[in-house]
C-alpha cells in the first residue's frame, strides 16, 4: 500500500519544504512538494502531521552492537531481528551490525549468521542490515576499552580474507589500530577492496595515523574514546582525526563518552560534513537498569551509563533520536545541519548515498518522522511502516 504524509515539514536533499507532502510507493520515494501541488493519488495510507511534524531521512547507525537484550555476537537470527525491530523506535532505518573482539570461532560464527540473515531474513518494515562493522580484534591492548584483551591479535590479511569470505563479502567497515605491526599492509589491502578503514582502539602517534591515511584509512571510531588524545607536544590519533581532512569521525553524543563542549569543538573543527553520529549501543538499549553482558563481560547499566566492573565504559544505551537532540543542545546548530550526521554522512562513507541518506525521488523509502520535541512518531523502512507511536494517528 502506498503511503502519503501530509501537512509536514519535509527535509529533502535540496531544501526544507514547509507545509509539504511526501508520497511513497513500491518501496521508494515517489513525489514530494508543497501541499498546494499535491495531486490526487490512488489508495494510500494517509498520515496527517497537522503542521507539527518533521519528515527526515531514516537514520543510519554504522556502529551498534545490540539492543532489546540482543547482541550481534549472539549469532542468532532472533537476535538480529530483535535489534532490527527495536531500533526503528528511535528512527534508525539501516545499520552496520557490529562485532566484538572475541575468539576466531565466535567471530566467524557471528559473520556467518549475519550473512544468512542479510540473504534470507531482513524484510521491509524493519531496519536494514547494510553489512558488518568488524570492531577488533586488530587493535592495541593499551586502548582496548571494553574489548576483551585476551582475544586481541595482530593484523592479518589472510585472516581478514577468510572472514570476508565467511561473511559473504559483507564486512563493510573495520576498526583497526594503525600502529600495530602489519596494519599498514592490511589497510592498503582493505582500501583497495572497498572496505572502509576506521582508526580506533589505538595508541597511534600523529605520524602513525597520517601513514594510515596515506595507506587508505578514511574514518575514526568513536572519536576521543579508546585512543591517544590531544596533546600540544605529542598529538595523537584524536588530533590527527581533527586535523586530517581525509578522515571522517564518529561521535557518541550521550554527554558521557565525550563532554558536550568537546562535541561542539569536534564538529566545529571537522565541519558538519565530516562528523557521523553513532550509538555504539549494547544489548541493554531499550531495557531497564541492571546487569548485562558485552563480549562475555559483565556490564552494569545505571541510567544512561553502561560500565564494566572496573568502571570502563562498555558501549552505550543511547538512542539515535537522543543523539541528534543532544547535538542540537550542545552546539545550537539547526536540525537540517545536524540530521546530516545521522543520514547523508554515513551513507556517503559507505558508498550508498545513491539510495539512502536523503529524501530524493527514487531513493529507498526510509523515512523518520519526529515531533517538535524530537520524539520519533513514525518510522518507515523501505516503504513499510516499522514503528508508529500509539494513539497518534
Amino acid at each position: 500500500m502506498p503511503i502519503l504524509i501530509i501537512n509536514a515539514s519535509i527535509y529533502s536533499q535540496e531544501s526544507i519544504i514547509e507545509n509539504g507532502y511526501i508520497y511513497l510507493e513500491d518501496h521508494k520515494i515517489g513525489q514530494f512538494g508543497l501541499m498546494e501541488n499535491l495531486h490526487e493519488y490512488d489508495k494510500a495510507d494517509i498520515f496527517d502531521l497537522k503542521h507539527s511534524g518533521f519528515v527526515l531521512p531514516g537514520f543510519i547507525d554504522i556502529h551498534i552492537h545490540g539492543a532489546d537484550g540482543a547482541d550481534t555476537m549472539d549469532s542468532t537470527e532472533e537476535s538480529l531481528k530483535r535489534i532490527a525491530k527495536k531500533i526503528t523506535e528511535e528512527g534508525t532505518t539501516s545499520f552496520l551490525t557490529t562485532t566484538m573482539t572475541q575468539s576466531n570461532t565466535l567471530i566467524e560464527t557471528a559473520l556467518l549468521h549475519v550473512k544468512q540473515y542479510m540473504k534470507d531474513s531482513n524484510p521491509n518494515g524493519e531496519a536494514e542490515v547494510l553489512g558488518i562493522h568488524l570492531e577488533g580484534p586488530f587493535i592495541n591492548v593499551k586502548k582496548a576499552g571494553a574489548q576483551p584483551k585476551e582475544f586481541i591479535t595482530e593484523p592479518s590479511i589472510e585472516r581478514f580474507q577468510k572472514w570476508q569470505t565467511i561473511s559473504g563479502g559483507n564486512i563493510r567497515l573495520i576498526t583497526i589500530a594503525p600502529e600495530m605491526e602489519g596494519s599498514l599492509e592490511l589497510i592498503k589491502y582493505l582500501s583497495s577492496n572497498n572496505v572502509v578503514v576506521s582508526l580506533g582502539h589505538s595508541d597511534a602517534s600523529f605520524d602513525e595515523a597520517n601513514m594510515a591515511v596515506e595507506a587508505g584509512a578514511t574514518h575514526v571510531t568513536h572519536l576521543f574514546n579508546a585512543m591517544s588524545g590531544l596533546d600540544h607536544r605529542e598529538p595523537g590519533l584524536a588530533a590527527a582525526a581533527l586535523v586530517l581532512d581525509e578522515l571522517n569521525v564518529e561521535l557518541i553524543t550521550d554527554g558521557i563518552h565525550v563532554h558536550p563542549k568537546m562535541i561542539e569543538f569536534a564538529i566545529n573543527a571537522k565541519g558538519s560534513d565530516k562528523a557521523i553520529l553513532v550509538t555504539d549501543a549494547m544489548c541493554a538499549k531499550g531495557l531497564r537498569d541492571g546487569e548485562y553482558a558485552l563480549g562475555g563481560q559483565k556490564v552494569n547499566v545505571n541510567g544512561h551509563e553502561a560500565r564494566l566492573a572496573d568502571g570502563t565504559l562498555a558501549g552505550s544505551v543511547l538512542l539515535m533520536s537522543e543523539a541528534i537532540r543532544n547535538v542540537i543542545d550542545f552546539t545550537r546548530l539547526p536540525l537540517d545541519e545536524v540530521v546530516k550526521l545521522a543520514t547523508a554522512n554515513p551513507a556517503k562513507l559507505l558508498g550508498i548515498y545513491e539510495r539512502k541518506g536523503s529524501i530524493s525521488i527514487g531513493k529507498d523509502a526510509d523515512i523518520t518522522v519526529i515531533d517538535e520535541n524530537f520524539n520519533v512518531i513514525l518510522t518507515i523502512c523501505r516503504g513499510k511502516i516499522a514503528y508508529l507511536k500509539k494513539d497518534l494517528f
